[in-house]
């Protein structure tokens, strides 16, 4: 089998069900790769009662504490805490996301020579609305569960409880806070991959390089960016966990965003920086590479098919 495939050609050779498995395993693989940092940068963004930031993890990089090695085992596993629920929703949600954008961004015109950001990021922001809309109530079980002081120990014991307590508004609550920060994190970050791909691999032969490195960079920009929407989407995400009656009972967008500033001021909103951008720049390193890797696979594959 001839291995150099033009790559911006593969459209031509995969289809939606292929866009959409491969969206799905890049997801998973994103989001489980990546997920004790997610822990970490959720638990730094959290507004704690009595302390700043309380992270048993900040303690395993202190040596002269010399912690009992249970009690690291256990702090590790806490950052795998709600894990599940990630899996459970990521698939899909991504399985949605990329067939969106593939679709949305061959109709916007993102696919023609030379570099449409415009189009690409129109087309990115599409496939975040149909993503967030899917995957937001697994990312409110998701934070609940990353707590350091977290009561939940499974994935169908913390939605049961938060829909007993809080009802069907408790996973929405900050969906137009999601989608203020994903629509421009997203729009950013498929405009900038897009164009760093190009740009770096103008031939379009697949080369697994490029992915890497335009999708970290696109991930790091877009990430620095869109952090001070995160910080008030997971102030509203967690808030039923809370034992300040302000924050339990925070309104919305603009509502968190005056706590946020009263408490801590404009550096309050970039609490969680340094994990968020470590985050998200491998992740979507990992992401990309997966999703083009098993698209040129299956695009390979139905081209030989063909012939």
């Amino acid at each position: 089998m001839d291995d150099d495939y033009d790559y911006e050609s593969l459209g031509n050779n995969t289809n939606v069900v292929h866009n959409a498995l491969a969206g799905a395993l890049a997801g998973i693989a994103e989001h489980c790769a990546m997920y004790p940092v997610d822990s970490i940068k959720t638990r730094m963004q959290v507004i704690q009662g009595t302390q700043p930031v309380a992270l048993a993890t900040s303690q395993i990089a202190r040596p002269d504490l010399q912690l009992p090695t249970s009690t690291l085992r256990s702090t590790y596993s806490n950052l795998w805490r709600g894990v599940n629920s990630v899996v459970l929703g990521a698939g899909p949600a991504h399985a949605l996301h990329f067939a969106t954008y593939e679709y949305c961004k061959d109709f916007f015109g993102a696919n023609r020579t030379g570099h449409h950001p415009v189009a690409s990021a129109a087309a990115g922001a599409c496939a975040t609305f149909v993503h967030d809309a899917a995957m937001n109530p697994f990312d409110v079980i998701k934070q609940r569960m990353q707590l350091k002081d977290s009561i939940y120990r499974t994935v169908r014991e913390c939605t049961r409880q938060v829909y007993a307590k809080e009802g069907l508004a408790a996973f929405y609550v900050s969906l137009p806070t999601t989608l203020a920060m994903s629509i421009p994190f997203q729009s950013i970050q498929f405009a900038t991959y897009e164009w760093l791909r190009k740009s770096l691999n103008p031939s379009g032969i697949y080369d697994p390089k490029t992915h890497v490195i335009a999708g970290g960079l696109a991930g790091a920009i877009a990430s620095s960016v869109t952090t001070p929407l995160d910080v008030i989407k997971t102030l509203l995400q967690t808030r039923g966990s809370h034992h300040d009656p302000r924050i339990r009972n925070v309104a919305g967008l603009m509502d968190a965003s005056l706590i946020i500033r009263e408490r801590f001021g404009l550096m309050g909103f970039l609490r969680g920086f340094k994990p968020r951008v470590l985050t998200h720049m491998p992740s979507t390193a990992i992401s990309w590479s997966v999703y083009e890797y098993f698209k040129w696979v299956f695009g390979a594959n139905t081209a030989t098919s063909h012939r």
